[in-house]
């Protein structure tokens, strides 16, 4: 497929652990080789490991991706809050993938106002960038969350407006189309739940648990990426692609890593603003949703930006406390990404990926 042929790209917060596998998989030209690949982000020493990142598979292989992504890369520093910084990286852009947020649910908890500068304000400058300088970008694709669905803390109900705001965008400039993605947890990406188990089972433990019966859906960063390709080759305007992930107990993701290690297991309860269970569909979503391939497409609120003629599959929400892996298959699932912790391989201390 030449979904990306000769196309020019933005990947905003392409520093991000989302936005970097993204940025390679658009490099090697699996739907087409971009013509350019802008990363977006106000991390400069970021955008410098990366680079020498590049530089360095470009010395050790053979393979044409390294050999020509000085060509077809860009860095830009700039942030999504500054609307004159991104405005000026979207120019002559026909593909927006915007990665940038804040993503950290204590986090956004304390400051709360600076999630809705990174997560409302971003998308607001996006559409009202190409709507004003009649920007001629084709497809914005908005990455969100199942936090956003029935949500509870503010990095959720930031990312529920982040949500409408690009579905509206479709009225405002109706010569691009607005989708979004939604996904869980992405397994091993910075700040997540594995990592910090990783660590704190290299230091002998314990290993905090917020409650036992917490759920989690569990993506790879691989299966998030190709929910964001699916959208860009299918999804149509105003719709949110939601891949059919499996779920998990938080409790039997740590016991699968700890292993028969002898190391406790503490709970520490509920952190600001945490779920027991995550939301992917809500009830109130489930009647405008339809399989799309391999995920389900949320079709638009708005009655203006149109509805797909065909039937709907799923009559409840799409609940992370539903059909939850057993705790074995949690640990074949950790098994087959590569995430299970191998003594003799990695030198103590080593947070894994």
């Amino acid at each position: 497929m030449s979904l990306f042929e000769n196309k020019r790209v933005l990947v905003t917060g392409g520093t991000g652990s989302l936005g970097k596998l993204l940025v390679g998989r658009l490099l090697r030209g699996e739907l087409g080789t971009p013509s350019k690949v802008i990363v977006f982000s106000r991390d400069e020493a970021k955008q410098h490991f990366m680079r020498l990142e590049y530089h360095h598979k470009q010395a050790a292989t053979d393979e044409l991706i390294y050999h020509n992504f000085e060509r077809v890369l860009e860095f830009r520093i700039g942030d999504v809050r500054d609307y004159g910084s991104l405005v000026a990286a979207m120019r002559d852009v026909d593909v927006i993938i915007n990665a940038a947020g804040m993503k950290q649910v204590p986090t956004c908890e304390y400051f709360p106002y600076e999630a809705v500068r990174t997560n409302i304000d971003g998308a607001e400058h996006i559409v009202r960038g190409i709507r004003e300088f009649r920007l001629p970008v084709k497809t914005v694709v908005g990455v969100s969350t199942d936090k956003a669905c029935k949500p509870v803390n503010v990095m959720g109900m930031t990312k529920a407006v982040q949500e409408r705001i690009f579905v509206q965008g479709n009225m405002r400039a109706p010569d691009t189309r607005f989708v979004c993605v939604r996904y869980g947890n992405v397994l091993a990406s910075r700040g997540s739940v594995i990592p910090l188990f990783h660590e704190q089972i290299r230091k002998g433990g314990p290993v905090t648990i917020t409650t036992p019966d917490m759920t989690r859906f569990l993506l790879s960063l691989d299966d998030a990426v190709s929910t964001v390709f699916a959208a860009v080759a299918s999804a149509k305007s105003g719709e949110t692609y939601v891949p059919r992930a499996p779920a998990a107990r938080i409790i039997d993701v740590a016991t699968a890593l700890i292993g028969d290690r002898d190391i406790e297991q503490k709970i520490i309860g509920i952190r600001p603003g945490e779920k027991i269970h995550e939301i992917m569909v809500s009830e109130d979503e489930a009647p405008r949703t339809v399989e799309r391939g391999g995920w389900y497409a949320i079709q638009p609120m708005l009655p203006e930006i149109g509805s797909e003629n065909g039937s709907r599959c799923l009559s409840r929400e799409f609940s992370s406390a539903d059909n939850i892996m057993s705790p074995l298959e949690t640990a074949e699932l950790l098994r087959r990404h590569d995430l299970m912790i191998d003594d003799n391989l990695v030198p103590e201390g080593e947070v894994l990926r």
